[in-house]
């Protein structure tokens, strides 16, 4: 072997067990107590060994602009007028630059997969896919970086995005996404999204009913065409805040449609908490959907970051933790099951989402592992455990010393 890391807590079902994994070249060859053999060691000392967190849905094209926007009235509306300005300025090596210092960040915090979504349209055409296309392949050391190309702007509307969008599937982008509420036809939007993926076998990722009431929801209109076209399990849809206003039985149908036409859900905290609530001078809603029933209904959900420091969002240091844990504050989870779910949503049912199929700590898999400052998943989410170090396809990416305190003698 390679490498074994000795007294790694890991989740071995439902249950934990502290193990050593026996790394060869870029893969798992063991997975049991006290490994024989003569290698490099690496000491987990009881610490929470998963598998790397998943990034299911981020912006880098356009992270890092507060310096270029102003944020006054804090809406939906506004990011996206403040950011369209910006992207004016945009170049490749500035997209790159920013970019990367995002991607460095999200690195250093354990996730080693990631769906980025890039913007397209006339205004930026592909100066935002060249820059982050360039980054999956700088990065690819640390990173499986997967593109999802998308019309911010709007496409029934703007005329040249869904040439642009067709020529970023046909450069590698996996995915295609969608903003329907920013079309002056949503549901135009949202058919011609699911006939292009069709055209190109993509996965489908769309922005979806970000607003604080119920009027104009498009997500059970998703589930039919999921259905319709044979998508299921290839369809995911993020924010769905209107989700989070409606009283328990609507909540539960739309949860049953979710689950049964395989439509995936992406909850982003940091940015609904930050965009809802704006027209409320009191009682002021959330914005943020619960999984928990969710995921008891069956459908798969992830949590994720969205944008990091831009009108979208001024916040974020790529802690995918820090989400997990800001979600729960949010929902109200505290029972450890639930708190565990919580790190699922960064990890396995992230990779559902996205199917991966060569995820997890098994035998034969790639050995793509972070250590948590943490003895259980419950804890990890509850504490924002530090990710001390990562392993990616059998190498180290990154490594965090725990602090040191210094009393005095």
């Amino acid at each position: 072997m390679d490498l074994i890391v000795r007294n790694a807590t890991t989740l071995r079902g439902s249950e934990l067990a502290v193990v050593d994994i026996g790394i060869v070249g870029t893969t798992i060859a063991a997975i049991a107590p006290a490994l024989q053999a003569k290698t490099r060691e690496l000491d987990a000392a009881g610490c929470l060994v998963i598998p790397g967190m998943i990034e299911t849905h981020i912006h880098l094209d356009k992270t890092c602009i507060l310096d270029r926007c102003r944020i006054e009235e804090g809406t939906v509306a506004e990011a996206v007028r403040e950011t369209a300005a910006a992207k004016r300025g945009f170049t490749v090596e500035d997209v790159y630059a920013r970019g990367k210092r995002t991607l460095e960040r999200c690195i250093t915090q354990g996730t080693m997969r990631m769906r980025t979504h890039v913007e397209l349209d006339p205004g930026i055409g592909m100066i935002g896919f060249e820059a982050v296309d360039q980054l999956a392949r700088d990065y690819a050391w640390a990173m499986d970086l997967e593109l999802c190309v998308f019309p911010q702007e709007g496409l029934t509307n703007n005329p040249g995005t869904e040439e642009l969008l067709i020529e970023g599937l046909r450069r590698g982008a996996r995915a295609i996404g969608a903003v329907p509420y920013f079309d002056t036809d949503p549901r135009g939007q949202i058919d011609r999204i699911f006939a292009i993926a069709r055209d190109f076998d993509a996965e489908i990722d769309m922005h979806l009913d970000l607003a604080e009431t119920t009027q104009g929801m498009q997500i059970e209109y998703v589930c039919r065409k999921t259905e319709e076209f044979g998508w299921g399990g290839r369809v995911a849809v993020g924010h769905v805040t209107q989700m989070s206003l409606l009283p328990p039985e609507r909540f539960g149908a739309i949860a049953t449609q979710l689950a049964s036409a395989g439509v995936a859900v992406t909850i982003l905290p940091s940015t609904d908490l930050h965009l809802m609530g704006r027209s409320h001078d009191h009682a002021v809603p959330r914005g943020v959907v619960p999984a928990e029933p969710l995921r008891k209904a069956g459908v798969t959900c992830s949590i994720s970051t969205n944008n990091v420091l831009n009108p979208f969002t001024p916040y974020g240091d790529g802690s995918l933790i820090r989400m997990a844990n800001l979600y729960a504050n949010v929902c109200h989870v505290s029972r450890p099951a639930d708190l565990a779910g919580c790190l699922d949503m960064i990890t396995g049912s992230a990779a559902r989402l996205m199917r991966l199929e060569d995820y997890g700590i098994t035998v034969g898999g790639p050995a793509d592992l972070v250590c948590l400052d943490a003895a259980n998943p419950a804890e990890a989410v509850a504490t924002l455990a530090q990710a001390l170090w990562g392993i990616k396809r059998g190498r180290a990416s990154f490594t965090r010393p725990r602090p040191q305190l210094h009393p005095r003698a």
